[in-house]
């Protein structure tokens, strides 16, 4: 199994994608991969602008997407990806579209038989057991929480270490520690903005400046950093 979870799409000041492309091309590797592109998280804006937005990007990685929503068989074009690319949006939205169409476990099926899997942010979120560690607002209802399972733990994406100033409000830790509270026994990965995790086989890397802060019920946050084993998060709770 092949995955790349990126935190985010964008870092402040730069480029749509701009701080992961380099390792997008590494991952993909050589050989032109033309990837199935899924933009279900999308919302205010249509899948064909979406689709042109990555599109832009991946060619310069020497790599191509084409939508799933041009497809005229979803199941069969997931069938046939050379490569499978979840973006980011609306995490409920993502996986309520998906759960509609009946395409989770296909899509399950194809990256464990080792197809490359890249997702940001929902896309990394739609990776895990669950998509219970969303940031998104809950805007439409999916038949249940069950995401892809590719993963044994959950990913925060866009994790922040402190509340905007004059904001009383909880912090990021504080609703990852509720999460914990009712769901003892997973590790959730806080992946700050411009990090990702390659998952290949039973290896886990972190890529980027920043630590990933980990956390789990009945333990103190860690944080690891790109030079740490990280491993040990594939072992199933």
């Amino acid at each position: 199994m092949k995955l790349l979870l990126i935190s985010n799409s964008t870092n402040a000041g730069e480029d749509y994608l701009a701080h992961a492309l380099k390792k997008i091309g590494e991952f993909l590797g050589k050989k032109k991969v033309k990837a199935l592109f899924i933009p279900y998280a999308a919302v205010t804006f249509s899948y064909d602008e979406y689709e042109r937005k990555v599109q832009k990007r991946f060619l310069e990685t020497g790599h191509e997407v084409y939508s799933i929503h041009r497809a005229e068989n979803p199941r069969h074009a997931i069938r046939d990806a050379e490569a499978i690319v979840v973006g980011g949006g609306n995490t409920w939205h993502l996986l309520t579209l998906l759960q509609n169409e009946d395409l989770l476990e296909n899509i399950a099926e194809r990256v464990m038989e080792g197809i490359p899997y890249i997702g940001w942010s929902a896309g990394s979120n739609l990776a895990c057991p669950t998509i219970k560690t969303t940031n998104d607002m809950p805007i439409i209802q999916p038949k249940s929480f069950e995401a892809l399972g590719l993963i044994p733990f959950q990913i925060n994406p866009h994790y922040l270490d402190s509340n905007p100033e004059g904001h009383a409000g909880e912090t990021r830790e504080m609703r990852i520690r509720e999460f914990l509270k009712i769901n003892p026994g997973i590790y959730v990965a806080g992946l700050r903005e411009g990090t990702m995790l390659w998952v290949e086989g039973k290896k886990v890397s972190l890529i980027g400046s920043k630590n990933l802060r980990l956390f789990r019920e009945g333990m103190k946050p860690v944080e690891l950093s790109p030079k740490d084993t990280l491993d040990f998060l594939l072992v199933s709770p």
